[in-house]
């Protein structure tokens, strides 16, 4: 299994609605593309200064159904319409598990 960690910062003049709308698009992504076998979205708790604004994990049961996901055109739309246009800054990784 892979599992697919994504920490998003978003850009200061992100309003908390353009936040809860972005939230609200990567979690169709499971609906929507699929291919995950578990996935989490959610805020910051903000407990701690400096964290990330959002975090996204998913599991996926092998690399080509991550690769299938990474590729898949409304995937894309949503980071191009949702994501890019507020993000200060992006970190990512995948992992076996």
């Amino acid at each position: 299994m892979l599992r697919h960690v994504v920490l998003f910062t978003w850009t200061e003049d992100t309003s908390p609605q353009t936040r809860e709308a972005t939230l609200a698009a990567l979690r169709r992504l499971p609906e929507e593309v699929g291919g995950m076998t578990a996935f989490a979205v959610g805020p910051d708790a903000g407990l701690v200064d400096g964290n990330a604004d959002t975090a996204l994990v998913a599991d996926f049961p092998d690399v080509e159904a991550f690769r299938a996901y990474a590729g898949d055109a409304r995937h894309l739309a949503v980071i191009a319409e949702h994501v890019k246009p507020h993000l200060a800054s992006r970190s990512a990784v995948q992992y076996e598990v």
